[in-house]
């Protein structure tokens, strides 16, 4: 506790003088990790090296290692830092107020374009690739702590607790919506099938769908507010 209380009262002094204490520049790391992803994306994980980030990020060996100490760590940090941004993105659309219907449509959209997209399936794969070697990043990586099923699980919770959704077993529920709003899509782009990532109009035909079962299985109403809009269409 005193070696940790010492560390925090040099980064603050540090950084009150506008300078940070070894390895303790958040700038610094993320341009580090910025670099990172370009070369990783780039020529994947087993071919990068530390020299190639290096030069990507524009920063001295030593500075690198002061940081992480190997590819690896690196790569790890990478793998957070994504997962991290994508999940914020996530929060807060499902903090919005509107019904529960549109807030599932923004949030299937753009979990449906991050997870198609190129630049994710390749890290998608990378990480897979490595799981023999590095098995406890997949098991962040696709378990948690915090990952989208809990995000989603939260925001059911939410709604539950203000009487929009009736669901006996959230975590369940929250599953389900994840399962129909890939649409199968995910399983294509990551073993090559699908070589580009679907339409906009597609999106919304899965997302919409998605939705319409959703909600005539948990809504309060028999009938969602999409449901009645496709009728009315």
């Amino acid at each position: 506790m005193l070696k940790a209380s010492k560390k925090t009262a040099v980064v603050e002094a540090s950084a009150s003088f506008g300078r940070f204490a070894a390895g303790e520049d958040p700038a610094k790391r993320e341009q580090i990790i910025a670099g990172a992803k370009q070369v990783f994306l780039r020529m994947g994980f087993d071919a990068a090296s530390m020299n190639d980030i290096t030069r990507e990020a524009g920063v001295s060996k030593g500075t690198i290692y002061v940081y992480f100490q190997n590819k690896e760590d690196l790569f790890e940090a990478m793998v957070e830092t994504e997962r991290e941004a994508f999940l914020s993105a996530l929060r807060i659309i499902l903090a919005s107020d509107a019904d529960v219907e549109t807030n599932l449509y923004s949030f299937g959209i753009r979990f449906l374009e991050h997870l198609t997209d190129e630049k994710i399936i390749t890290a998608m794969r990378m990480v897979l690739g490595v799981r023999e070697r590095m098995p406890e990043l997949c098991s962040r990586f696709f378990k948690g702590p915090q990952n989208l099923r809990t995000v989603l699980h939260e925001y059911i919770v939410r709604q539950v607790a203000n009487g929009r959704l009736v669901i006996d077993d959230t975590d369940l529920a929250a599953g389900q919506y994840l399962d129909l709003a890939s649409g199968s899509f995910f399983k294509f782009r990551l073993f090559g099938t699908m070589p580009e990532p679907p339409s906009q109009e597609e999106m919304a035909r899965v997302i919409r769908g998605a939705i319409r079962v959703f909600m005539a299985a948990y809504g309060r109403n028999d009938e969602s507010v999409i449901a009645r809009e496709t009728q009315g269409a």
